[in-house]
């Protein structure tokens, strides 16, 4: 087996509540107010659609704005990692990853562990670089039992919900996630940050039709029938624990490049020479002389002597409300 990989989930589709479009010679990210559930196929026109995004519209033109659903595993932690993620823009390669109390950094002497005081607090992060980022693995349907659906956000309102709703549910069904019968909900806000605007952010329900007890009395019925068949879900977990930790960042190189493209604009490819300036994407900036984001950090950090940028669940569930989905 390969040292250093981080061993993830087998993805079989995407789940996402925006697209990349072109504007003006740039590919942005733009949101929307459904769900596309789609392959990791692209075409000219962006990401092809799965075919359980028209399985799951009831009818042709219908919003899609909730998910049937499983979890992989009963832990809420190996369901969703959120981490403050700082990547090369121009490479896609991570470069920090913490938990708000300690990251992972790649520096020219390698991987390192060092102290993560958070965005807020820390001289990496200025200018935007470090944002809190997301995965949450989910089966739909059940064609392939260990194969998942990613969805992926850089907003607070979806960790922050999405964090809440795994840890009740582990604790009301007695850690029995893997089995609960749930359902992904799209939901609407408008904050001050948003200008009243609508924004939308994901929520985890349990699945139309049932209560809480039914769902419940349906994750243990189901929990029985997997055990009697050999199904070992603590096995499971272990193993996807011992992956996630095989690996120094859990996005390679090439999946950061898509990461970056949707998810982190780029407005701050490079950081130019004063640091008061944050990016060289202005025409001040323009004039400055253009350093590699990762050269840039290696220097800051021999500086700052190791602090660093990086979220635990934890830790987020402290932060304000943002108007991010």
């Amino acid at each position: 087996m390969l040292k250093g990989l981080a061993l993830t989930p087998p993805v079989i589709g995407r789940i996402s509540i925006g697209k990349v479009v072109e504007k003006n010679g740039k590919r942005l990210p733009e949101k929307d107010d459904e769900f596309t559930v789609t392959s990791q196929v692209q075409g000219k026109d962006g990401w092809v659609n799965h075919p359980v995004d028209e399985t799951l519209r009831k009818t042709e033109g219908t919003k899609l704005r909730t998910i049937p659903v499983r979890l992989l595993f009963d832990d809420p932690e190996l369901n969703l990692r959120a981490n403050y993620h700082l990547f090369d823009r121009q490479s896609g390669r991570p470069l920090c990853v913490g938990n708000g109390e300690t990251c992972r950094r790649s520096l020219a002497a390698g991987v390192q562990t060092l102290p993560c005081p958070s965005p807020e607090g820390c001289d990496l992060a200025k200018g935007g670089f470090c944002k809190p980022y997301g995965r949450l693995n989910v089966r739909i349907g059940d064609d392939d039992e260990l194969g998942s659906f990613v969805f992926r956000t850089t907003g607070f309102n979806s960790i922050r919900t999405l964090s809440s709703r795994l840890s009740y549910f582990h604790a009301v069904s007695g850690g029995l996630l893997s089995t609960l019968p749930l359902e992904l909900r799209l939901r609407g806000k408008s904050t001050t940050q948003s200008h009243r605007a609508p924004i939308y952010y994901v929520d985890l329900t349990v699945k139309t039709g049932m209560t809480m007890a039914e769902a419940i009395a349906s994750a243990k019925a189901e929990s029985e029938v997997r055990k009697e068949a050999g199904f070992d879900q603590s096995a499971l977990d272990k193993a996807a624990r011992l992956g996630f930790a095989a690996g120094a960042f859990e996005e390679s190189e090439e999946e950061g490049a898509a990461v970056v493209e949707e998810f982190f604009p780029d407005e701050g490819d490079t950081w130019s020479g004063d640091p008061s300036v944050g990016t060289t994407g202005g025409a001040h900036g323009a004039n400055k002389a253009k350093t590699v984001l990762a050269d840039k950090l290696n220097q800051k950090a021999a500086l700052m002597n190791g602090a660093g940028a990086a979220i635990s669940i934890q830790h987020l569930a402290r932060q304000p409300h943002a108007a991010g989905p």
